[in-house]
């Protein structure tokens, strides 16, 4: 069977302005297919309308439903029980860093970001895992 490749990815960021920026980065430097939502709620909705992600990027601290929440719901739908999912965050210390990964995510990306390695540094977790 080949394996799956990375094309994609659902981001779920509640600031505009970073998500305009890892738009950019994700789109038009990645070349992804980009579906990106301000919210968890939103999110679920998007799946539930059809969009299958082949990963989910995810903002930790989001106001009414955060990262890890988002995650567990999206883990109640079909298409996305095993979907790799990479944090994205300003706290990386090493104990909510380990927090993340008991969550499943197969890795974390430091924010501020640099939107030029955005893309390679979610390509090469990706590969990882692949």
């Amino acid at each position: 069977m080949p394996e799956k490749s990375l094309s994609n990815i659902l981001y779920v960021e509640d600031d505009l302005d970073i998500q305009a920026v890892a738009q950019i980065a994700l789109e038009v430097v990645g070349g992804f297919t980009l579906k990106t939502c301000s919210s968890g709620a939103e999110a679920i909705a998007a799946i539930e309308q059809g969009f299958i992600p082949d990963l989910l990027l995810l903002d930790v601290m989001m106001p009414n439903m955060d990262g890890p929440t988002t995650l567990s719901e999206l883990r109640k739908l079909p298409v996305t029980t095993n979907t790799p999912v990479i944090f994205m965050t300003a706290k990386v210390q090493s104990n909510e860093q380990d927090y993340y990964f008991t969550l499943g995510a197969i890795g974390v990306i430091a924010k501020p970001f640099d939107p030029m390695a955005l893309a390679g540094q979610a390509r090469a977790l990706w590969d990882k895992v692949s």
